[in-house]
Formats: structure tokens, C-alpha cells, sequence
């Protein structure tokens, strides 16, 4: 939901929302902590708006294809530069592959061989894309809600991911 949908469901004014998603997303990590290094990483983009409609951002995310969770992700544009913080914690990884659609920044980063350019092996991020999608409704296809600013959809990105990994939402 929207804020202003939460609003009229809870009954809590949405400026009062908006200031917990922040307060709380200020103290959370990025992602939660985990131990796991994944042997294969998907890595993935999804377009959303930031700021009106004309405004096109993207969450550049990285999972590990065997088990459920993002473990890292980047937000901005859908350039090399955006990518390049979210490759900088991805190839530390040392993962024997990563399987990408195929977007052109992708060869600029991963070495010759370590890439499996390939939708249908894709199943684990685009399962997170669509996770994302269900919980803000921010980030749904073809929706009247955006993200009024880059900072207040990341603390809701921060926030919700919290919560899939511990399932609570922390006070």
C-alpha cells in the first residue's frame, strides 16, 4: 500500500507514517547480515519512478539462485555507475557464475565466462522482483503510486526487507 492507503486503514495520519518508515530506515542496514556466500548470484534490475511519472529510476539487486533473499542491491540509474558500488560487494562473493539478462553493462564488469546470459535461470530474482512488487506499491508496473523521493524509497526498501528476513517490523 501507499501511504495515504495505510492512512485510511490504520487510521494513523500519513506524515506520521512517513516519519516512522524514516526514522526507522535510518538505523536499519541495507540488507540484513548473511552468512552464506552464494555459489551462483542473479543479478537483476527493475524500473520504478522517483519524484512524478517522467521520472525513471532503477533497483539494481543481487541474490543468491539457491536461496531466497536479496543480499544486496543498488538504486539510481540504469547506468555502469549505479551498478559499480552493488559489483564492488557481488565479486567478492567469487560466485563460479552469475546468470544476467543480458543488460550491456553486465560484460563490463563480470569477467569472460563467469556470465550466463539467460531469463529462464532467472527464477530467484525475478521471485524477488516480484515480492517487492506485491509488498510497495511503489514499485508495481502500472500504478498511480511513486516514490516522492530516492531517500524515503529506500527506507521503505530497507524496511521491507528487514521484515522478509525476520518477519517483524522492529519498534
Amino acid at each position: 500500500m501507499g501511504f495515504r492507503a495505510i492512512e485510511r486503514v490504520k487510521g494513523v495520519h500519513h506524515t506520521t507514517i512517513i516519519y516512522w518508515v524514516k526514522q526507522l530506515g535510518e538505523q536499519l542496514p541495507d540488507v540484513p547480515k548473511e552468512n552464506i556466500v552464494p555459489e551462483v548470484g542473479e543479478l537483476d534490475e527493475l524500473e520504478t519512478f522517483i519524484g512524478s511519472k517522467k521520472t525513471v529510476g532503477w533497483l539494481w539487486m543481487a541474490v543468491n539462485h539457491f536461496s531466497q533473499g536479496i543480499l544486496a542491491w543498488a538504486l539510481g540509474d540504469h547506468s555502469a555507475e549505479t551498478f559499480k558500488p552493488l559489483w564492488e560487494i557481488v565479486k567478492e562473493w567469487k560466485s563460479y557464475f552469475y546468470v544476467t539478462d543480458g543488460w550491456k553493462v553486465y560484460p563490463n564488469f563480470i569477467p569472460d565466462g563467469d556470465q550466463i546470459v539467460s531469463k529462464t535461470y532467472m527464477t530467484r530474482v525475478e521471485n524477488e522482483n516480484t515480492r517487492l512488487r506485491h509488498y510497495l506499491a511503489r514499485l508495481h508496473r502500472k500504478t498511480l503510486c511513486y516514490s516522492k523521493s530516492e531517500e524515503m524509497l529506500r527506507y521503505s526498501i530497507k524496511l521491507l526487507l528487514h521484515y522478509f528476513k525476520y518477519q517483524i517490523v522492529p519498534t
